[in-house]
């Protein structure tokens, strides 16, 4: 998978930078649903918290190799 393997490149702070991207598009994203709107791509919810998913794991894996 090609997007992994660049989030996985990528150092803390763009990740953090990157996730906290998401987090304000997703939120966007909601409201509209919220508000009875239909989003443009409703795709781009599922693939955004799959990345956000990603992220947080990626992060945790380093948190864990860092502990050993």
């Amino acid at each position: 998978m090609k997007a992994v393997k660049e989030l996985v490149n990528l150092k803390d702070e763009a990740l953090e930078s990157k996730l906290q991207e998401l987090d304000k598009e997703l939120m966007k994203f909601r409201s509209q649903v919220a508000s009875g709107t239909v989003p443009r791509n409703p795709g781009r919810i599922r693939l955004i918290k799959k990345t956000i998913a990603r992220i947080n794991t990626i992060k945790s894996r380093r948190v864990t190799q860092r502990n050993e």
